[in-house]
């Protein structure tokens, strides 16, 4: 069953909550998700999610969900996904009492801490996590020795990686520790490949110690600690969407009012 009007699946899945447009697509190639009462399998199937009805193992999809915009700090120990086949902890575990379908909005590595965004927004995070709108994203990694003005250059200039170099990045050495045994280096990039600042820093001779992502787009937070989760005010809301669709995000953080209690 094909509809020639209406909204690809997979798209309606993500803005009702169900899944990741990834993770939706993976339920309609399983044979997941009927239209009307017949399942289908192709990714470019249409529906109108005002008039179809559209179920994913058997139960009827809503549209009517609120949005729900979460930003985490990230403890290392925690893998970005809300199940893992090894049983890890997951990123969810952190999220006590949250009854919507959100999901990570990108990824941080298991041993990788700081700022992490879950949502159910669909667009959103389809529009963060593409490389083309170039949010960006700064961390701080702590590097063994201390990498050399030709170094820092070549990272900032971009890191051949998996045959594509990476987009210039912002790049400063922010100090150095004792007998200068190892240094911390702020790191913005505007791309998010798989273990990209890692990878960058080994190139370049400066294996990476400690990661942590401190910033995403206008997003910062130093006093949420790590383990614990707030919502983001409609004022970063509107500023985070307003990075993506700009492609530009050096924004100045929205101010937020202080808030007495953070979420375990």
């Amino acid at each position: 069953m094909r509809a020639v009007e209406g909204t690809r699946l997979q798209k309606i899945l993500s803005r009702a909550g169900v899944a990741s447009r990834r993770a939706a697509e993976t339920l309609i190639a399983e044979g997941r998700v009927s239209v009307n009462g017949t399942f289908v399998r192709e990714m470019g199937t249409k529906a109108d999610p005002a008039s179809d009805d559209i179920r994913v193992d058997g139960r009827r999809i809503t549209t009517a969900v609120p949005l729900r915009y979460i930003l985490l700090n990230k403890p290392s120990g925690y893998v970005t996904t809300r199940s893992d086949p090894q049983r890890r902890p997951t990123v969810i575990e952190l999220l006590g009492g949250i009854r919507e379908y959100v999901y990570p909005a990108g990824r941080l590595d298991y041993d990788t801490v700081g700022l992490l965004l879950l949502t159910n927004d669909g667009d959103l995070a389809a529009r963060l996590t593409h490389p083309r709108h170039g949010v960006e994203r700064t961390y701080e990694a702590r590097v063994v020795g201390v990498p050399d003005a030709d170094a820092i250059e070549r990272l900032r200039k971009g890191i051949p990686l998996d045959g594509r170099r990476t987009r210039p990045a912002e790049v400063t050495l922010l100090s150095r520790g004792r007998a200068d045994r190892d240094s911390l280096l702020v790191m913005t990039i505007r791309e998010g490949r798989n273990r990209q600042v890692r990878r960058m820093c080994e190139a370049v001779g400066h294996p990476v110690r400690a990661l942590a992502r401190t910033r995403m787009g206008p997003l910062r937070d130093k006093h949420l600690k790590p383990g614990r989760w707030r919502d983001l005010t409609p004022e970063e809301v509107k500023a985070l969407k307003k990075s993506t669709e700009s492609g530009k995000s050096r924004v100045g953080s929205p101010k937020r009012k202080p808030s007495t209690s953070t979420r375990p």
